[in-house]
């Protein structure tokens, strides 16, 4: 990694179930979800991605998401990204993410999550960005400053969809 060179996951969060009578930021994982999203924590293991700082949303179904995929970082958990717009998003990321984490990842929801991705990098190839779905970015500017300053090296490397 260049020096100032920084990586951005935003990991949607893994299929819900719809129990009854559970408010939408209560909804749990899904037996699919729960699958899913341990395989997308497995995949970013095998693509080297390192996780140095999480921000989740504080969604039932966005904790279970992170806990199943088995990263062990320190994380911060804020409604700030609960059904929230890119802009919302990216200034939980301005607030939250530690300045001198190299790898980021961000656990939320659609359409926040996509439109984040193509905020960052409008020449993104996006077509669908279903539940477990990862997207990882290149990143050059501090975290303080993402989605302030033009950022010519915000690029989208990668867009995972786990299944099995």
């Amino acid at each position: 990694m260049t020096a100032g060179a920084r990586t951005l996951i935003l990991l949607r969060h893994g299929k819900s179930g719809y129990p009854a009578g559970v408010p939408d930021h209560d909804r749990p994982l899904a037996d699919r979800g729960r699958r899913e999203a341990a395989l997308a924590g497995e995949w970013m293991e095998r693509d080297g991605l390192q996780v140095d700082a999480v921000i989740c949303s504080t969604a039932e179904r966005t904790r279970q998401t992170l806990e199943r995929t088995g990263i062990d970082a320190p994380t911060q958990f804020t409604a700030d990204i609960y059904e929230n717009s890119p802009e919302d998003i990216l200034e939980a990321i301005r607030t939250y993410a530690p300045a001198d984490a190299a790898v980021l990842l961000v656990v939320g929801h659609f359409p926040g999550l996509p439109g984040t991705a193509l905020t960052l990098d409008g020449d993104a190839d996006i077509d669908r960005f279903p539940t477990s779905a990862y997207a990882v970015l290149s990143i050059g500017v501090p975290w303080d400053r993402l989605g302030l300053d033009v950022d010519p090296a915000a690029r989208l490397t990668s867009l995972q969809i786990p299944r099995a």
